[in-house]
């Protein structure tokens, strides 16, 4: 895909900081999950995307192809979406300013599809953006299908763990009362445990209420996108799959960006809109600077942990031969092998090491419990 925009600004196109935030992507997953349902999903981009291109580079007109999607549509709020969109293209506005027009676009969406109509490669422009969803739903869904089953043993194990704590224990606990006898030290470490699970239950689950709170009220603070993506990436196993992740679109929106023969400068602006992960979006920031001041995109890119040694050294040499687009699609590729992988063992892992956590776990609640009552039938003896 050739297209030619030396003549375009990315600053051109938004005049307004404030309109630019409108589009920013700010979950660190970027799943298909947004409360109250304001938000049109990645899965639906994906969808109209395919069918844009599919229809249009069968020679259909873009009133009709915007018709036939109407038709296929069966929530009155997407109708009404695509409804507003259509009837801002007969009006005589382009397709990219009528998606603008709903806010629920982003600025890369905007600027892409902006590219397509300019060069008459709108199709090809609008198959590359499915692609692009299309790659980032299976990324999220990878994530999700290695955590949801150890996600849901272990609050059932602690479920579990704190039902036993509650009300098996204390019942033991009434019994042993009347033993004369000493305790085995397990039994009463339990029984202490037990206590204090009692005592305090209450105020964890105000905790964790108000720590879910601050989350749903601070997420878009910058100081907690800081630290949250900090903590994100030193997690074991997990943060190395999200640094993966989001590397492995920033790679895919270059290789789209380059490809069209966007200039570099614009293309960084542009992704780092897209992206929604501080540490890259921190570091966009910088290298755009970098840039215009003379710096290669590999040495300046090379300030940043984010970004392998690897990764810097193979786009040192896509930029000595200028096949960056070519680089950046090789990459996107190996990351995406990488993540899938990775979420694959992890998932084989963690269940088998999980349900031996729990098993042991509620067999040393166990035995801590009948231990006095083989004492107390060995001193009868």
């Amino acid at each position: 895909m050739q297209i030619d925009i030396s003549k375009y600004k990315a600053a051109e196109q938004f005049s307004s900081s404030k309109k630019e935030e409108k589009y920013f992507i700010l979950d660190f997953l970027n799943k298909d999950i947004h409360l109250f349902g304001k938000k049109f999903s990645d899965k639906k981009k994906e969808r109209f995307y395919s069918d844009l291109s599919i229809l249009l580079s069968a020679g259909v007109d873009i009133k009709t192809t915007l018709e036939l999607i109407i038709e296929e549509q069966t929530k009155a709020k997407d109708k009404q979406l695509y409804e507003r969109i259509k009837d801002d293209v007969i009006s005589g506005k382009s397709l990219s300013e009528a998606m603008n027009k709903t806010e629920q676009f982003s600025m890369y969406e905007y600027y892409s599809i902006r590219i397509g109509e300019e060069s008459g490669k709108i199709a090809e422009v609008l198959n590359e953006l499915s692609k692009y969803f299309t790659n980032k739903i299976k990324q999220s869904r990878q994530l999700v299908q290695a955590l949801s089953y150890p996600i849901i043993v272990l609050l059932t194990a602690f479920g579990a763990i704190f039902f036993m704590m509650n009300f098996v224990v204390p019942m033991f606990a009434d019994i042993f009362k009347r033993f004369k006898s000493d305790l085995p030290y397990l039994t009463k470490l339990i029984m202490k445990f037990s206590e204090i699970v009692s005592a305090y239950s209450g105020y964890f689950f105000v905790v964790v209420f108000a720590i879910i709170a601050v989350f749903y009220s601070q997420r878009k603070a910058e100081w907690f996108r800081k630290y949250g993506a900090m903590l994100i990436m030193k997690l074991p196993v997990i943060g190395d799959m999200i640094k993966k992740i989001y590397v492995a679109r920033f790679c895919h929106s270059m290789n789209l960006l380059m490809s069209a023969k966007t200039p570099l400068v614009t293309a960084i602006d542009l992704v780092k809109k897209m992206i929604g992960f501080y540490p890259i979006e921190k570091s966009l920031d910088t290298v755009k600077e970098d840039i215009l001041k003379g710096v290669s995109l590999h040495q300046s890119l090379s300030n940043y942990s984010i970004y392998n040694k690897r990764m810097i050294s193979l786009i040192k040499v896509a930029e000595e031969v200028n096949q960056l687009d070519l680089i950046f699609e090789k990459l996107s590729k190996q990351y995406l092998d990488e993540v899938e992988h990775q979420t694959s063992i992890m998932s084989t892992l963690l269940e088998p090491f999980i349900i031996i956590f729990l098993g042991v776990f509620v067999a040393v609640i166990l035995v801590a419990m009948y231990l006095p009552l083989f004492q107390l039938s060995t001193s009868v003896r």
